[in-house]
Order: structure tokens, then C-alpha cells, then sequence
């Protein structure tokens, strides 16, 4: 996977205007090699705790809009602040990784520097973090509404059902029934059925 290392003095432009400065004091505090990769198809960050050999490493999606951008990174860096505090005794987003989560959106959400949909959809997550930060599909339509636009990209649950689309992997389904929370497609080469996340971004075909 093509990476690349960025000087902490150019972190900003990733990053909503007005929250540089709180993100680079964090990084350096804790030490942390942030790396920015380019979009991976399973996951939009990742955390790797020190070593004796290496520092805190974290990796963020450079193709995420600048509050999508952040939101992963603190999702990330309370992974660490999880690992500071813990080590490896508790679960990777149990109570303690969703208490340091909590705090460090209420420091964000402090500073009163991000458009009020969001920090409401933020505000909620005080209550219970999710363990992905798109996981809550309340904070995937707003932070969606900073993406700019992608010609017939829509979430799933903007589909009718029969509709056809395509995947990041490139195969292709049919929508079929909302079951639960979840939505149920039939691969048409195999014919097997999949559940999906209604917030899940697909290529529309029919």
C-alpha cells in the first residue's frame, strides 16, 4: 500500500480550519508517526501501540473530506490513549477505549470550530462511542454532506429495491429487503446474499 509520511507542519490541510493546532500539540505530545495512505477499501484508519524499537504509529485515508479526516484521527488516537492507560488488558473498544474517545471529542467539540449538524451528530456519540466512526449511521450522512459529489455513488438505503450496483471490489448486486438494520443483497454472479449497512456507499448500474 503506497504511503506517505507527512511533516506535521502540513497536517492542516487535512484538517478542518482552526483544529490544527490541538491535533499537532496531541501528535507530538504522544510522540506519534502519523501516516497518510492512500483510500483503503476495509478501513479508514489504523493504530499500531510503540515498541521498544518504534514509536506510536497511526495511519488515516488521505482522501477523506477534513471532518471525516478527524473524526479518524481521534478515533485512532484513543486507541492510544486506551493503550497509555491499559496496555493490552481490556477490549479494543470497551469502556475504557470509549471513555477516551469521549474526551477527546468534547475537547474538539469545545473549541466550537465545526458546522452544527456535525456537532450535534458528535454530541451523541458522548453517550456511547461507537467502536468505528462510521459505525453510527447518524455521523455517515453528515460527514457525508462534506464529501463533494460522485456521479451515481449514492448510500444503499437511497436505492430502490431491484436496483442493481456495483462495489468498490467491483462486484455487482441486486437490493433486495430491509432486514433489521441491515439490507439484504444477492451477488448476481454467484447468487449469494449479503447484508449491508443502509450507509453504505455504492455505485448505482440499474
Amino acid at each position: 500500500m503506497p504511503k506517505k509520511e507527512v511533516p506535521l507542519d502540513f497536517l492542516s490541510r487535512y484538517l478542518p480550519t482552526g483544529t490544527d493546532q490541538q491535533v499537532l500539540n496531541l501528535l507530538q505530545r504522544h510522540r506519534v508517526q502519523l501516516t497518510i495512505t492512500r483510500e483503503r477499501r476495509t478501513l479508514l484508519g489504523d493504530y499500531r501501540h510503540r515498541t521498544h524499537s518504534e514509536q506510536h504509529r497511526i495511519t488515516v485515508n488521505g482522501n477523506l473530506n477534513p471532518y471525516a479526516f478527524l473524526v479518524t484521527l481521534l478515533h485512532e488516537l484513543a486507541h492510544l490513549l486506551t493503550f497509555e492507560q491499559f496496555g493490552n488488558r481490556v477490549q479494543a473498544h470497551g469502556k475504557e477505549w470509549k471513555n477516551c474517545y469521549a474526551k477527546l471529542l468534547e475537547s474538539f467539540l469545545s473549541l466550537d470550530l465545526l458546522p452544527n449538524p456535525l456537532h450535534m451528530a458528535l454530541q451523541e456519540m458522548l453517550v456511547n462511542p461507537s467502536a468505528s466512526s462510521c459505525a453510527e449511521d447518524g455521523l455517515m450522512r453528515v460527514l457525508r454532506q462534506y464529501d463533494p459529489p460522485k456521479e451515481n455513488h449514492f448510500f444503499l438505503e437511497e436505492l430502490p429495491a431491484g436496483a442493481q450496483f456495483r462495489i468498490k471490489d467491483g462486484r455487482i448486486f441486486r437490493k433486495e429487503a430491509l432486514l433489521r438494520k441491515r439490507i439484504k443483497c444477492k451477488e448476481l454472479k454467484t447468487g449469494n446474499y449479503y447484508l449491508f449497512s443502509p450507509v453504505y456507499e455504492v455505485e448505482k448500474l440499474i
